[in-house]
């Protein structure tokens, strides 16, 4: 079963921990992007994480519904189903749910969880993200630990965020106010969050360095992977190698590969990469309509191509666009290869 276990999903990480790789987290909203995700993953013998976000939840629930949570369980089944086919695995993920979204979006994802666990079923899904980094972080830790306490009920990891990523992403956005300290998580911060979280459940953090969403051109984005060293130091000094974080990476289209390299000696074992893959689904469509502008309408009176028209003509070629550049991210973050489906 490619779709991970509570169990298998724990070894996945620590595989990476332990390893000094990460898993390319990429953003899905259909069954086409699904399986470019699974084909990637598959490609690159690489096990991988999908994540389905609020607005990609609203997307795949259709235009009269637009119901987040419905739509994401939608993805979610289609995901447990399409995985069977595949020999790696696979964990589910939620991105970006903001602290008022929180009590309509994720409880009810964890309810799901839960039922399915009563009637003898997996996990939905294997974590989620809570993002109440806009919040104080005195506040922002307690709402974490009231869904971390939910989530560690039901074997669900929780990611949780401190210090504020740039850019926006899909309804998650920083301040264009926001001073630039708040881009860049404190020692003190990480101190923080692990005194308060450590012994609940097992967690994600997701620290700032300078990260923003979106994609930028070479040198617009000032990361700094030593913010993550720093932090994994302090923790690390006061409580011992076990308290060494398993940090996500966001905002990671448009990276650079030595910055991504550098953040895997740090303990970065999740990389969220929606804008590249977004970008890479679209571009083979964009071609198929200039190149087949005459066949794909109906001009002056002609009847058109049916071939070209046909929506599986490009998608098909945006399915493989998009696993490419998933490939790519696996090789990036050196999980090429490294599945360990079969071995736990």
């Amino acid at each position: 079963m490619p779709i991970a276990t509570p169990k298998q999903y724990a070894a996945m990480l620590d595989a990476a921990q332990k390893g000094d790789y990460a898993y390319p987290a990429v953003n899905v909203t259909s069954i086409t992007t699904i399986n470019a995700a699974l084909k990637a993953f598959a490609d690159s013998k690489s096990d991988g994480i999908i994540q389905f976000s609020t607005g990609g939840g609203q997307f795949a629930a259709g235009l009269n519904i637009k119901d987040a949570v419905h739509g994401c369980i939608v993805l979610a089944e289609a995901a447990h189903r399409l995985a069977e086919k595949y020999d790696i695995l696979v964990g589910l993920h939620t991105d970006h749910c903001q602290p008022e979204k929180a009590e309509g979006f994720l409880k009810p994802l964890i309810e799901e969880t839960a039922r399915r666990r009563a009637n003898g079923q997996t996990n939905l899904f294997q974590s989620h993200m809570l993002d109440a980094s806009i919040l104080p972080l005195e506040e922002n830790i307690a709402i974490s630990k009231e869904y971390l306490e939910l989530c560690a009920k039901n074997e669900i990891i929780l990611e949780v965020e401190a210090g504020v990523v740039g850019g926006e992403e899909d309804g998650a956005a920083g301040h264009e106010d926001m001073p630039s300290e708040k881009l860049y998580t404190t020692p003190e911060d990480m101190l923080s969050v692990y005194e308060s979280l450590n012994g609940i459940g097992r967690y994600m953090f997701a620290a700032t360095f300078g990260n923003v969403h979106g994609s930028y051109k070479p040198g617009s984005v000032q990361l700094r992977p030593d913010i993550l060293k720093e932090g994994q130091n302090a923790v690390i000094s006061k409580y011992g190698e076990e308290a060494k974080f398993d940090l996500v990476f966001h905002g990671g289209s448009g990276s650079e590969k030595h910055e991504i390299t550098e953040t895997l000696k740090y303990g970065v074992i999740k990389m969220n990469i929606d804008t590249d893959t977004q970008y890479a689904f679209s571009r083979p469509v964009v071609d198929h309509v200039l190149k087949n502008y005459d066949g794909l309408l109906k001009i002056d009176g002609e009847v058109g191509n049916k071939k070209v028209y046909d929506p599986r003509s490009y998608l098909k070629q945006a399915e493989e666009s998009m696993a490419s550049r998933m490939i790519e991210a696996c090789n990036d973050l050196e999980s090429t290869g490294k599945t360990i489906y079969g071995k736990v």
